[in-house]
C-alpha cells in the first residue's frame, strides 16, 4: 500500500537507490539531504522516470534542523522514515570522533525529537523507522572464521562503529518508551556489510568524494584514474593472505530495507544482518574486476591497516528466514559489472 516515506541522506549512494525503489513501488518520497556528500543531480535523473516528479519532494536540510524536518513530516504526513544520513568513513571517524558523534548520534536525537514534536502537534506520526546501521558495530573479529550473527559480541573499534551502536540503542529505548503510547513506533536496524554495485537500469551509481571503497577504487584504476591499487596486508590467516569481506549488491540491500519497512509492527525493535553469507578476498575481487573489465590492475602491497579483521562475513539467515529475503545479484562479477557499466557511462561521476 503506498505511503509517505522520508529518506534522510536520500541523495547519497545507498539513499538514492532507496528513493528510486520507493518511487517505483508507488510511494510518496520526501528526501532530506544537506548535500554535503549527496548529489543534487540525482533529483534530475529520478524525475525523468514516468509519474515520479509529483511524488518526490526535496528538503535541503541537515537532519539536525529540527524545525525544517518537523515541518516536512507534518506537511507530507510522513508515516515511515528510512534513515541513511550519516558520516561513514572509519578512518575519518578516528581523526575526528566528535564530528561523527555530533552528526550521527546527536543528529539522530534531533531527528527523533522532530518526529516526537510532530506527533504531539498533530496526534499522528511516524509509525516505522528503518535505520541504516553497519557491521562495524561488531568491531575487530580477529581471525574468526565463523560468519557474524546478530548475537555476536558488539565491540566496535572506531568512532563510526560506536556512533552506529549508540544509535541502535537510542532507537531501542525510543521504541520501548512509545510502546504503550497512543502512537507507538516500530524500529529496525539493518547491519550490512560491504555494499557495492549500481542500479542495473543505469540511472544511479556510486560517486564518493573521496572514494574509499575497494571495488570503485579498482574500477578507477581500470578506467585510468589511478595508477594502482594498494593492498593493505597480504599476511592474514586466509587462503591467499588478503582480507575477506562479504559483498552485497546495493539493490538487494534496498530490497531488505523495503521488506523490513513492510512488516515491522508498532512497538517492535528488530535487528538484521544483510549480506550474502559468502566472502571474497581482496585478490579475488581484483581477479573478478579484471574478468569483467578486461583490464590488468597493477597493485602494491602495503602493511595492514589498524583494526582490520581477517574476515567479516555475514550470517544473514535471520532476515532470509523471517522476511524471505535473498540476494537477487548473488555473484560478485555481476555486482562489479553493474558498477563498471555506470562508470563507463559516467566517467566523471554525476558531474558528467
Amino acid at each position: 500500500m503506498p505511503t509517505s516515506v522520508m529518506v534522510t541522506g536520500g541523495l547519497g549512494y545507498i539513499g538514492s537507490h532507496a528513493v528510486q525503489r520507493l518511487l517505483r513501488d508507488g510511494h510518496e518520497v520526501v528526501i532530506v539531504d544537506n548535500l554535503f556528500r549527496g548529489h543534487r543531480e540525482v533529483l534530475e535523473l529520478l524525475a525523468q522516470e514516468e509519474s515520479v516528479a509529483t511524488r518526490m519532494h526535496f528538503v535541503h536540510a541537515d537532519i539536525a534542523n529540527r524545525s525544517l524536518v518537523r515541518k516536512a513530516i507534518m506537511q507530507h504526513r510522513v508515516d515511515v522514515v528510512m534513515h541513511f544520513a550519516a558520516l561513514a568513513y572509519v578512518g575519518e571517524s578516528v581523526e575526528s570522533p566528535l564530528t561523527y558523534y555530533r552528526n550521527n548520534v546527536a543528529g539522530l536525537i534531533e531527528l527523533l525529537t522532530a518526529i516526537d514534536e510532530a506527533r504531539r502537534i498533530t496526534g499522528l506520526g511516524v509509525s516505522r523507522f528503518v535505520f541504516s546501521s553497519t557491521c562495524a558495530v561488531y568491531g575487530d573479529t580477529g581471525d574468526a572464521e565463523r560468519p557474524l550473527a546478530e548475537d555476536t559480541v558488539l565491540a566496535p573499534v572506531s568512532a563510526y562503529g560506536r556512533s552506529k551502536l549508540m544509535c541502535e540503542q537510542i532507537l531501542r529505548d525510543e521504541a520501548a518508551r512509545l510502546a504503550a503510547s497512543d502512537v507507538p513506533i516500530a524500529c529496525a536496524a539493518l547491519r550490512y556489510f560491504n555494499v557495492c554495485g549500481c542500479d542495473r537500469t543505469g540511472v544511479l551509481g556510486e560517486d564518493h568524494r573521496p572514494e574509499t571503497h575497494l571495488i570503485p577504487i579498482i574500477l578507477e584504476v581500470a578506467s585510468g584514474k589511478r595508477s594502482h591499487v594498494a593492498i593493505l596486508g597480504d599476511d592474514y590467516a586466509t587462503p591467499d593472505g588478503t582480507a575477506i569481506r562479504d559483498y552485497v549488491h546495493v539493490e538487494d540491500l534496498v530490497d531488505a530495507h523495503v521488506r523490513v519497512m513492510n512488516v515491522i509492527k508498532p512497538g517492535q525493535h528488530r535487528v538484521y544482518n544483510v549480506g550474502t553469507g559468502r566472502g571474497a578476498s581482496v585478490l579475488e575481487v581484483l581477479r573478478a574486476v579484471q574478468q569483467v573489465t578486461g583490464v590488468g590492475i597493477p597493485t602494491r602491497v602495503l602493511g595492514r591497516r589498524s583494526g582490520d579483521a581477517a574476515r567479516a562475513v555475514a550470517n544473514a539467515s535471520c532476515i532470509m528466514r523471517e522476511l524471505d529475503w535473498k540476494p537477487s545479484v548473488p555473484q560478485l562479477p555481476d555486482m562489479i559489472a553493474s558498477a563498471w557499466s555506470w562508470v563507463r557511462r559516467h566517467p566523471g561521476g554525476y558531474a558528467s
